[in-house]
């Protein structure tokens, strides 16, 4: 299975973090699956204007000339993409945001009714699987990680996939790659 593992920590201390991502590439690479990981915060990905440009003028890549194209690229190739972020003020970064924001050249701008609600249609035949990799901070709550995986859920549903996997750095690395492996 190809993985990729979208880094979201913005914060460049957080040697734990880093570290817990390394070593769960190892195991799912142990397991025979192609991993790459793309640690945003050393990436040139600016946010998205909302200009539609990427619909109009180019479709399916920004106009804007920075690395999303190269997420875009791994994320619609892979099988599974894991998003890890740190939870800061009861969300995920706002690094991950941006990146998810910049996915959008992925999907077309027509839209069509899914379980009653308004989504883009489809750019490609097959969207990767995703999940969700969280690390919480001392004032995270179970509230918290209901609104963030509902708003992962919605983000899958937009993106004609699942949310397949959630879980946490609290979790052991073994445990976390033989989830993932299931998959």
């Amino acid at each position: 299975m190809r993985i990729l593992i979208l880094d979201g920590n913005p914060d460049t201390q957080d040697a734990e973090f880093g570290a817990y991502l390394h070593d769960l590439e190892i195991e799912l690479k142990g397991k025979g699956h192609e991993v790459q990981t793309q640690t945003l915060r050393d990436m040139d990905i600016r946010y998205c204007t909302g200009c539609w440009g990427c619909w109009v003028k180019t479709p399916g890549k920004c106009v804007f000339p920075d690395e999303s194209y190269h997420v875009c690229r791994e994320f619609i190739n892979a099988d599974f993409v894991l998003m890890a972020s740190p939870i800061l003020m009861g969300f995920t970064s706002a690094l991950l945001k941006k990146t998810q924001d910049r996915l959008i050249p992925l999907l077309h701008p027509y839209f069509e009714f899914v379980q009653e609600e308004s989504h883009h249609h489809r750019r490609y035949a097959t969207y990767p699987r995703l999940g969700i990799l969280l690390k919480r901070s001392p004032e995270t709550d179970e509230g918290d990680l209901e609104i963030i995986t509902d708003m992962f859920s919605r983000f899958a549903l937009n993106f004609k996939t699942d949310l397949v996997f959630s879980g946490g750095l609290d979790q052991d690395v073994r445990e976390v790659a033989d989830a993932l492996d299931r998959l």
